[in-house]
């Protein structure tokens, strides 16, 4: 082998050597999946996946049970009175009579038959009717009622 052929083959394995060298200190000073780096292993998407899991299992947890939304309440109401419902309480007639409360600045909203419910109008039966606002709205039973009640409200003679 000629002195020339030498020369060649040892700058083609210094070339190749600080090639290598250079891509492994840089392969090791990125972080594995980050956006320098974005090819990732097997155990990297198994760790990801479990951490997924563990927060849908959390949020699921915490919105079952205890913690659900509230649900309707059967308030009994007497000939004369008066259930004054707070806002956004929902209200549905299931036995006897009731009229509505209204205010100044409107009546019930009878979702089921998509009006309102001025004052003294009867509260039709199974209708899911709303308290829009805080303002004094609710139903004054004719005869005893009975109601399905969800959210805040108070019973008046």
């Amino acid at each position: 082998m000629g002195l020339k052929m030498k020369k060649s083959a040892v700058i083609a394995v210094i070339t190749t050597s600080i090639v290598l060298v250079t891509q492994f200190v840089y392969a090791n000073t990125r972080e594995p999946g980050s956006s320098d780096d974005p090819i990732v292993t097997m155990s990297y998407v198994e760790q990801r996946i479990e951490q997924l899991k563990f927060y849908v299992d959390q949020n699921k947890s915490n919105n079952t049970g205890g913690s659900s939304a509230p649900t309707f309440e059967v308030v009994e109401l007497k000939a004369g009175q008066s259930l004054i419902a707070s806002a956004s309480t929902e209200i549905i007639l299931r036995g006897g009579t009731a009229l509505a409360i209204d205010s100044q600045l409107g009546g019930l909203s009878n979702v089921t038959a998509a009006r309102d419910i001025r004052r003294n109008e009867q509260i039709p039966a199974n209708h899911l009717i709303i308290v829009p606002r805080d303002d004094g709205r609710g139903v004054r039973a004719s005869t005893n009622t009975i109601l399905m009640v969800r959210g805040g409200y108070i019973i008046s003679n």
